[in-house]
């Protein structure tokens, strides 16, 4: 069976909801119970994507606040908690214990609450002589936001200014290794499956690697563990495998410029949650939800945006032709005398047609929908001149270059101050050697466009180090190694690996081509050296052992330490749907960015190195 993320997450919330009693076939248990839900900021946004307040009266919630809000008692009701497992969440659960306000309390923590955490909550409950309205103490493993069937994030902010933070020392980067292994932890359990886990030398992936694979074996090592449902015999014959990457692997992606419709979206109208609002035609904002139900996101979310409009206009046209067939169908024949057979039909298509108008205001909800998105899109595209940065950026990353005119003349067109920042660093990425007069040419034009160059010198000093490491031979490669290390903490392992890394060489992303190659398992140069960690085999050495990769594997789960986009998560879909049979991918991330939020990171990592003339953060200017 497919993994379908999405689908086992919305389960686990639902029994949470249904007090984390059995369910029956309609999905709901056999009495129903009505309660309250509280939850934390982090847990609505988990909820989010998945429940809508439709299901939440369905299932018995008839009020829910944030656990933060003042409320006031609601007797002999049980309050179903939601939350993230810290003191704070701890603190105010003890008080409202104390305080009565409900009935009793089901405690849901979105990961495993820790031991002090738990004694705290005891010892406050004991203290307050409320321990008995305590029903029941869960932890649920569902830290982790699921915005499709195959796509999740972690919702962990700012991981790539963490790991890369010149002046973090190892505990800060131990506990955010931590952190985003135990995310990974609960999306594995949620999935019941324990995956063989690749991941390339050296870096943030490997260090996360590691950890979850010690979490998976000291898991396993309990005989009623979370994986005994999904680690029968018949899923020990196929298991995922999966692949741990982190974001210098393919630096280009998170700052390039996607002319696709769900990057595009996603990029320029600030999709969050599934959720955006535009500019309605009639003035006003309008909020629209794009997820899988909704048909024409699911179909043309990959298209360019050029054809999304001509099939936003194909879907129109028939549209309209369905509804003039039914108003011909209902209207009867012009001058015609009505006998008894006539009746009969009329009343049919009559039927009929009443049968078929709601599928059809729905249709035509859907194409106003993307009309006023693709309107507002365009708007943008032709202001910002957003066809032409990224034809452009893909043709230097296939010519790894662009001729000194043509560069300089778009530095000085049209775009937001962001826009022009992400091309000048695109350029930097492709560029095989740094030409100094360019550079400075480059330099120059950001200043007259008041743009805060701090990232172009972050990513500048980034590549001084790679070109000087590509060439350099292994002798000196390791002063050189030793000094990055000093200057960069953990992150080097990407600068290591050499340019070619850095960018893309045609239109199938480095990062696909990589997981299609450790997907077929066998012997390629690519990944060869990559590690293997399997929590189910007995331990080896360090992630050497490569006899039991077991490939080719049917599914994988693609995970980017340092921020992710709908970019590679597009990639990915794409590759999956052309392999016979079909392969399946999900796609993860510590955070999902646009391209301005990532070179956000990257500008305050040049603030923090002393890098670069700050001028006033670059905004988008609207």
């Amino acid at each position: 069976m497919a993994l379908n993320l999405r689908q086992k997450q919305t389960e686990c919330i639902i029994r949470m909801l249904n007090l984390n009693q059995p369910l029956n076939a309609t999905g709901t248990t056999n009495e129903e119970v009505y309660k309250i839900l509280i939850y934390d900021k982090f847990c609505q946004n988990i909820l989010s994507p998945l429940i809508h307040v439709k299901d939440l009266r369905k299932h018995g919630v008839t009020l829910y606040f944030l656990i933060d809000k003042d409320r006031k008692p609601v007797h002999d009701v049980p309050a179903v908690y939601f939350v993230q497992p810290s003191q704070v969440n701890v603190q105010r659960i003890v008080a409202d214990a104390s305080q009565s306000l409900y009935d009793s309390f089901h405690l849901n923590f979105s990961s495993s609450i820790p031991r002090p955490l738990l004694e705290d909550l005891a010892s406050g409950t004991l203290n307050s002589e409320s321990i008995e309205k305590i029903s029941k103490v869960h932890d649920q493993y569902l830290e982790f936001v699921t915005l499709e069937n195959n796509l999740f994030s972690l919702a962990q902010k700012s991981c790539y200014v963490q790991l890369n933070d010149p002046s973090a020392g190892d505990r800060e980067i131990e506990e955010i290794v931590e952190k985003v292994a135990s995310g990974l932890f609960c999306v594995l359990a949620t999935l019941a499956v324990v995956p063989v886990i690749r991941c390339p030398r050296g870096g943030p992936a490997e260090m996360v690697a590691s950890v979850l694979d010690q979490k998976l074996r000291d898991h396993l090592l309990s005989k009623n563990n979370l994986f005994t449902e999904g680690g029968g015999f018949a899923s020990s014959f196929q298991r995922p495998v999966l692949c741990l990457f982190d974001r210098n692997f393919e630096l280009s992606v998170g700052i390039q410029h996607d002319f696709r419709y769900r990057p595009l979206v996603h990029d320029v109208l600030g999709l969050r949650l599934n959720r955006l609002s535009v500019q309605g035609e009639k003035g006003g904002m309008r909020s629209y939800e794009l997820d899988s139900s909704d048909p024409f996101w699911v179909a043309n979310g990959s298209l360019e945006f050029p054809e999304v409009a001509v099939e936003i206009e194909t879907q129109l046209n028939k549209y309209k032709k369905d509804v003039d067939e039914v108003n011909r169908r209902t209207g009867g024949t012009d001058g015609a005398e009505f006998d008894g057979t006539d009746l009969v039909g009329n009343t049919k298509h009559l039927m009929n047609a009443v049968n078929s108008l709601p599928e059809l205001t729905e249709r035509k909800q859907v194409i106003d929908k993307h009309t006023n998105i693709a309107t507002v899109l365009l708007g943008e595209i032709k202001e910002r001149s957003l066809d032409s940065y990224a034809k452009k950026e893909n043709d230097m990353m296939v010519r790894g270059g662009i001729d000194r005119n043509e560069l300089l003349g778009v530095l000085r067109g049209k775009g937001t101050k962001m826009d022009k920042l992400r091309f000048a660093i695109i350029y930097l990425i492709c560029s095989e050697s740094i030409n100094q007069s360019e550079v400075e040419a480059i330099e120059t034009a950001l200043r007259e466009s008041e743009v805060d160059n701090c990232a172009f010198q972050y990513v500048k000093k980034m590549k001084s180090l790679n070109v000087s490491l590509a060439s350099a031979n292994s002798a000196s490669r390791s002063n050189i190694v030793d000094w990055a290390e000093k200057l960069y903490g953990q992150s080097i392992s990407a600068v290591t690996a050499g340019v070619k890394n850095l960018l893309s060489s045609d239109r199938q992303l480095a990062l696909t081509r990589t997981v299609e190659a450790l997907m077929e398992g066998k012997p390629n140069p690519e990944v060869d050296s990559y590690l293997v960690f399997d929590p189910r085999a007995p331990k080896s050495g360090s992630g050497t052992s490569s006899s039991h990769l077991k490939g080719p594997f049917k599914e994988a789960i693609v995970f980017m330490i340092g921020g992710g986009n709908y970019m590679e998560y597009g990639s990915l879909q794409e590759f999956a749907q052309r392999q016979q049979p079909v392969k399946h991918v999900i796609y993860g991330t510590t955070e999902i960015l646009t391209g301005m939020e990532f070179v956000e990171q990257l500008t305050v990592l040049g603030q923090k190195m002393g890098l670069g003339s700050s001028v006033a953060p670059p905004a988008p200017t609207r």
